[in-house]
């Protein structure tokens, strides 16, 4: 019983929600795709078990001791590959989503994988967070930011911004009038329970900034977006959850070992081309737009692209930390119960417990949506 009035309570709530102009406009476009209410389990590893003295609440996140790339012996093989399809999300915009889909609606602790599409005219307008992070990675065209804060700013073509929601934020996320049309990847990784009401941040990181190797005689170039390849480091750890990214690009003939922690989940996103993950009879040829997900059992993962491949292969290589705890989401609002998702709504409607400055906010580069 207690269940059921709570459960209609959120009804409630969400009806009240609903009415609020500002998001409204958001709900009724970005959010048709989420089911009501979706209770995520972890997958795996206790972030107390990875390693006694691994923290994962202290930056900057240093490999862990289980981790040694000198010493790796066992590829990855693949778990699941599958296409990610287009589907409108926002204001106009389409995304091929491939985490946070039927397909695939777990992998700790990552919430969602967007490769987003956005036209001149569409966008994501005024929307609120809670409890997340999102990175974005811009791979084509320019996107303008802005949020209640008073923070704004633009990123470019190989530009990233990490954003921190904590307790709560609300922005605005569109195309830069000066671009045409803007393609990149925005992931939403979870924020372990401790930190889910820390305040919002934003990071930027430049594309310059990014350290970027050559691998096997120069036939595959690496972005280290975040984490370590072949001897170098990223410049900084932009993310409170640890997460390894990187951007990999083979030609033909070419391959690579990149090593990853031991027991964290692991993905790779083709971008172009073709790549073939794994060895031996393991061995697997992944088309553009699918998203391969590997076991958590090995060193390494392994990639190439054959000498006769008519074009290079590029892939989106991700892996995080698996957070033991349960997930609860809402929307924009990722908590670890229903009453704390309630009380986001709650929190949001009456402008309270971190949404204070949503009361009357609008954004600037959002007021073009408005009609």
């Amino acid at each position: 019983m207690k269940r059921l009035l709570l459960s209609i309570t959120i009804c409630l709530a969400a009806s009240l929600l609903y009415s609020s102009s500002s998001l409204s406009k958001f709900l009724t476009s970005s959010l048709s795709s989420f089911s009501s209410f979706s209770s995520l389990t972890a997958l795996g590893l206790s972030s107390a078990s990875s390693s006694p003295a691994f923290n994962i609440f202290s930056l900057p996140f240093t490999p862990p001791s289980f981790f040694s790339p000198a010493n790796m012996s066992t590829p990855r093989s693949i778990a699941l590959s599958f296409l990610a399809t287009s589907q409108s999300e926002g204001a106009g915009a389409s995304v091929r989503r491939s985490i946070g889909t039927p397909q695939l609606r777990r992998l700790s602790p990552f919430l969602m994988l967007d490769h987003f599409t956005v036209h001149p005219g569409a966008g994501f307008p005024d929307h609120p967070h809670r409890g997340q992070e999102t990175i974005t990675y811009i791979l084509s065209g320019s996107v303008d930011h802005e949020d209640f804060a008073g923070n704004a700013g633009t990123i470019g073509p190989g530009d990233l911004q990490f954003m921190t929601a904590g307790r709560g934020i609300m922005h605005a996320e569109m195309p830069n009038p000066n671009s045409g049309d803007n393609v990149g990847m925005q992931l939403w990784v979870d924020l372990p329970a401790k930190l889910k009401m820390c305040e919002p941040r934003y990071r930027d990181l430049k594309a310059q900034e990014i350290p970027t190797i050559q691998v096997d005689d120069g036939k595959v170039t690496v972005k280290i977006i975040s984490g370590q390849s072949h001897g170098t480091d990223s410049v900084q750890e932009l993310a409170y959850t640890p997460v390894w990214i990187f951007d990999v690009t083979i030609a033909p003939g070419g391959q690579i070992q990149q090593p990853l922690p031991i027991g964290w989940n692991a993905f790779a996103y083709s971008l172009e081309g073709e790549t073939t993950f794994g060895e031996g009879d393991a061995r697997k040829a992944v088309p553009s737009y699918h998203n391969t997900v590997f076991e958590r059992e090995g060193d390494y993962v392994h990639a190439e692209v054959p000498a006769q491949a008519a074009e290079s292969g590029r892939f989106f290589l991700v892996a995080g930390l698996p957070l033991d705890q349960k997930v609860v989401q809402y929307g924009p609002f990722v908590l670890n119960s229903q009453e704390e998702v309630y009380q986001a709504m709650m929190d949001y409607q009456t402008h309270s417990n971190g949404f204070e400055r949503a009361r009357d906010w609008e954004s600037r580069i959002g007021k073009s949506m408005v009609h």
